[in-house]
């Protein structure tokens, strides 16, 4: 049976939940923007090194910020509707 309050994020603290998606709403903006890099090279004393960021799936991180959303009691899920 599906209940509209039981998710993934049941037991989470408001507070946490709110960090979270803001969190989550700042990421999106600075990877849809440009504002995070994937890959970085720098050379040290010991020879040069680089480190290389997976990039987000864009529609899960989004996916993620409407789940947030709704644990929050911020977005409700739409009706559905049966089609004849």
């Amino acid at each position: 049976m599906f209940t509209p309050r039981l998710n993934n994020f049941s037991g989470v603290p408001q507070e946490t939940l709110q960090l979270w998606l803001t969190q989550s709403q700042q990421a999106l903006h600075d990877l849809s923007t440009g504002g995070k890099g994937e890959s970085y090279r720098y050379t040290q004393g010991d020879g040069s090194k680089s480190v290389t960021y997976t990039r987000a799936n864009l529609g899960d991180l989004q996916a993620h910020i409407n789940a947030l959303l709704y644990a929050l009691g911020m977005r409700r899920r739409r009706a559905i509707r049966p089609v004849f």
